[in-house]
């Protein structure tokens, strides 16, 4: 079996308290050793020439893969939501879902809590749970009916699997693209008040408290969302949440000038809640970072505002966008490498995300300090529909390797 051993590396083990310099030996697919480990005379040396070295991050929610992004941006898992063209809903359509990404990447399919994400009848779960599916989803929709929501999480707490849900209460924000506030007002758009939010958290985690359930809200962008699920918490009830980036460094001011990159799902919030989505990430209440990779081209974006598809291209952006909760203080290095590699990998069920004994050998070489332009026309992606055109940002990933060999 190839024996390898990564020396001269900064570890940034979602495990460990602080980035040290280590050693990471492998074994064919697999690590079984980190930190202060002998390297065996006969394994491979691979130079890291102080890199920060660390998991491949998972993306645990993108709706579509995209292989240049993701080795731009250093992703070597990414569990696609259900929202396709045909709706994840089928044991076939999971089974070729979970093939799409080789040999370059991993996908973990997530099946559809509904047939045809409608929200009223309960699809196979189980049969897409043996087809390869890690996850159950409802989607970018929320599940309307208390009672088909309630029998898929009982369902899927009976299977082991956790339920990715979207948190935002249809029947308040109905067709509305932007949150109630100065700027709606002043653009002139349809608007919903952000307690659609923390309105279908409640509902959900009241069924969760019934089903015994595991459930993730996939993006979370209020501070009353923030506030239900630490108590729900705090209370032992099985519940994580998520972020994007363009939550933490955006408000509803980036809409202006009816800008359809900021057009989102969910929408923009506050500044208020933009702070406590910080807050959120500081205290330990968000569990996973995501991109919520959804490239979108002109034919989906170039168009009046409330008719633009919601959605960014987030995968090539995410690293180094997340970089600058390290810099301005919220989180240490190794605790980010827990949000986007360590947590997503627990909520899959899937051996990957850490330096622990066992799991995969899919890692990372990052430059944390290299500079760069975000530049929407040059960008790896499918398509260039990010916020974030123009701004600078640092973090390079300079290597991937996947099962132990490098792409």
């Amino acid at each position: 079996m190839n024996r390898l051993a990564i020396i001269n590396g900064r570890l940034a083990d979602p495990a460990g308290g602080a980035v040290a310099e280590g050693v990471i030996l492998i074994e064919g697919d697999s690590i079984v050793a980190a930190g202060a480990a002998d390297v065996p005379a006969d394994a491979e040396r691979i130079d890291a020439a102080g890199l920060v070295v660390a998991p491949g991050l998972i993306d645990l929610g993108v709706f579509r893969t995209d292989k240049p992004a993701f080795h731009f941006g250093g992703i070597t898992r990414a569990a696609l939501m259900p929202d396709q063209s045909a709706p994840l809903d089928d044991p076939g359509l999971i089974r070729e879902a979970t093939r799409g990404g080789k040999p370059d990447f991993w996908v973990h399919p997530i099946a559809a809590a509904t047939r045809g994400l409608e929200g009223r009848e309960m699809a196979e779960i189980g049969m897409m749970q043996i087809a390869g599916a890690k996850a159950v989803g409802t989607g970018r929709q929320w599940i309307a009916d208390s009672g088909v929501m309630m029998r898929v999480l009982s369902y899927a707490a009976g299977l082991g699997l956790t339920v990715i849900a979207h948190a935002e209460d249809g029947g308040i924000a109905g067709k509305a693209v932007a949150t109630t506030g100065e700027t709606a007002t002043r653009l002139g758009l349809a608007a919903a008040p952000a307690c659609a939010e923390a309105m279908a958290i409640a509902r959900d985690l009241a069924l969760v408290r019934h089903t015994g359930a595991s459930i993730h809200f996939r993006l979370v962008s209020t501070k009353a969302g923030f506030d239900l699920i630490r108590a729900a918490k705090a209370e032992g009830l099985k519940v994580s949440c998520g972020i994007s980036p363009a939550y933490l460094f955006l408000s509803d001011l980036a809409v202006t000038d009816f800008r359809t990159f900021a057009r989102l799902s969910p929408p923009l919030r506050s500044e208020d809640d933009r702070q406590a989505c910080l807050q959120a990430v500081a205290d330990g209440t968000v569990d996973v970072i995501t991109s919520s990779h959804d490239p979108r081209g002109p034919e989906d974006k170039r168009l009046p505002f409330a008719d633009a598809s919601p959605g960014m291209a987030g995968a090539e952006t995410l690293l180094a966008l997340s970089f600058n909760l390290v810099r301005d203080g919220h989180v240490t290095m190794n605790r980010l490498m827990a949000l986007l590699c360590a947590n997503p990998a627990r909520i899959l069920g899937v051996p990957a995300g850490a330096f622990t004994p066992g799991s995969a050998a899919d890692i990372i070489f990052i430059d944390p300090d290299a500079p760069w332009q975000v530049d929407s026309g040059k960008m790896a992606a499918a398509a260039g529909n990010t916020p974030f055109d123009r701004l600078p940002v640092q973090g390079r990933v300079r290597k991937i390797m996947k099962g132990g060999q490098f792409l």
